[in-house]
Order: structure tokens, then sequence, then C-alpha cells
């Protein structure tokens, strides 16, 4: 293929189009350019990077950020929370407690779009090394026992789970607690599917399946006439 060949099959192929394309493209970067700057402020969640896996965040309360942006008013009016992300990288973090700067290079944005502010600048936390254990099932019996009749048995399948999270809280647990179990009006035995959890919101149940909780019922001895008689 000559060079003449080559310009006219790939410079003036659809020239026309072209031109206009271009025209399109500088008109929209003209009246990005020229938009009086406006400020929005933004809420995201702050994502941790690279968070060594035998590491778990101990801090009860994860914070986010508010992020003031300034930019052309079409583009921070079109700004979403997805298209503002903080960044906090924990290469080689131990457990402990660390405080982390928020500034403006930790802050994602699209183009022609700056932080002004980071609300707040710091933020605190608490690490600790990431614990397993099994701890048995407690099931929650509530209820008003029909008239003569106690309970026999407990028994729950499995009787232990499996949870996870920081060690500290992991130590502190004692057993994992079932939905509510009603066992109004109950005489014999009757088997209940509910899950477990356990109360601290740092801690997860490994494997979330219903726990089957079966609870045997018994009829109370009636006293003896000698014994009523005494």
């Amino acid at each position: 293929m000559t060079g003449r060949e080559f310009v006219r099959r790939h410079v003036f192929h659809n020239l026309g189009l072209k031109i206009v394309s271009v025209l399109i493209a500088v008109g929209l970067w003209l009246a990005v350019s020229n938009e009086p700057p406006s400020e929005a402020a933004v809420n995201v969640a702050i994502l941790f990077r690279n968070m060594p896996e035998d590491l778990e965040i101990s801090s009860e309360n994860i914070p986010s950020a508010q992020v003031r942006v300034r930019g052309p008013e079409r583009l921070v009016r079109q700004l979403q929370p997805s298209d503002v992300h903080a960044e906090i990288d924990l290469t080689g973090m131990k457990p402990g407690e660390r405080t982390f700067d928020l500034t403006a290079n930790q802050i994602g944005l699209p183009d022609k779009v700056h932080t002004i502010q980071i609300v707040p600048s710091q933020i605190h936390l608490m690490f600790d090394k990431r614990a397993t254990r099994r701890v048995p099932v407690r099931a929650r019996v509530i209820g008003t026992f029909a008239s003569g009749y106690s309970i026999a048995q407990v028994k729950s399948d499995p009787e232990m789970v499996e949870i996870v999270g920081p060690k500290k809280s992991i130590d502190s647990v004692g057993s994992a607690i079932t939905d509510p179990i009603d066992v109004s009006g109950l005489i014999d035995r009757t088997t209940f599917s509910r899950h477990a959890y356990v109360s601290d919101p740092l801690i997860q149940v490994i494997d979330p399946h219903p726990v089957r909780i079966t609870v045997i019922m018994e009829r109370a001895p009636v006293p003896s006439a000698q014994t009523q008689s005494q």
C-alpha cells in the first residue's frame, strides 16, 4: 500500500464524521472548562487495602469520611458516592492501636474534580490477631409451660459452632445463643430450626446455617397422697 493510498483510506475516509467528532469533543471540553466551580460534600466509606490475612480491625465503629470537593458544576452535580473513595494502606500492619492521616492523596476522584477538605482528617483504629474457636450452642427458650409440664432436655445439632473475630473478643465468648424458641403449650418432643449468633458485632459465626434445637417436655411428677398429707 502506497503512502497516498494509506492517507486516503485512513485519514480522508469519513473525514466529515471525524471533523464533527473532534468539534464535539472540543466543545465539551470548552463547556466544562468555562463552567463556574461548584462544591459538594460526599460521604464515603474508607477502603482498607492490603489487610494482613491474620489481622482483624477490633474497633467497634469503623469510621467513614466526608469529602468536600470542588470542580465544574456539571461534574459536581453528577458526582455519586461510588465515584469517590478514600483508601488506607495496611501493608505490614501489626496488632495494636494506630492513627491514620486522611489526605487528598488518598482520595480517588474523577478528572477535573479535586479535594477541598476531609472530615475527619484522622482516624484511630485498633487491630488484633484473627482467632477462631468452637463454642457451645445455648438455646434461648421462652414461653409459658403447659400446666404440669417442665423441660426434660434440650438438644442442639450441632452442639458447637465455630466463630471468628479479634482474639480478645473471641476469648470472652462463652457460647453462641439461638434466636428465641417459644415452648408455650408444648407437651412432647419438638424440633425447631434457629440461627445461632454472638452479640458482639465483631464476631461472626463461620457456618451461618440454622441449628436444629430439640426440646423434650415431661410431665411433672404428681405428689403422692402421703407427701401431700405431710
